[in-house]
């Protein structure tokens, strides 16, 4: 069986359809690596199939963990805006060969999982200023 060779099959995907930056495909490709990882250690060893949501889960955490505050930003410029995207990008790599799916997954796996705002952008806003706009006020700071 002759092995596939990822560089040579993302130039295909990116002739076909190049909404999204070379990046963003290694970025996948690597969040896909890291989340195998985590499910691994967290089932002592054992990895099965990743969902869509698993997925998504460990690309937000390998995200902030790589890019931080600039995560939505670095998105933005590989023309990755949404959950969607991701999903888009993972069935291109699916039809070519780099990935594999069940009869359960589909596209839609991937829609309204999160925004990125509340992924990405809110961990990093102080807690005041959330309180701020929920309309409730910061609690009072105590002087001696």
């Amino acid at each position: 069986m002759q092995q596939i060779n990822f560089d040579d099959v993302l130039n295909k995907i990116l002739l076909e359809d190049s909404r999204y930056d070379r990046e963003a495909y290694n970025f996948l490709r690597d969040a896909l690596e890291f989340t195998q990882k985590s499910i691994s250690k967290a089932n002592k060893g054992k990895v099965g199939h990743i969902s869509g949501q698993q997925l998504l889960n460990g690309i937000r955490e390998y995200a902030l963990a790589m890019f931080g505050p600039m995560t939505i930003t670095v998105f933005e410029e590989w023309g990755v805006r949404n959950c969607e995207d991701f999903g888009n990008m993972v069935f291109a790599m699916v039809a070519n060969g780099l990935l594999h799916k069940t009869e359960k997954d589909s596209p839609e796996d991937f829609k309204n999982v999160f925004t990125f705002e509340e992924a990405f952008r809110a961990p990093f806003i102080p807690s005041n200023k959330t309180a701020e706009s929920s309309g409730t006020k910061p609690r009072e700071v105590e002087k001696n």
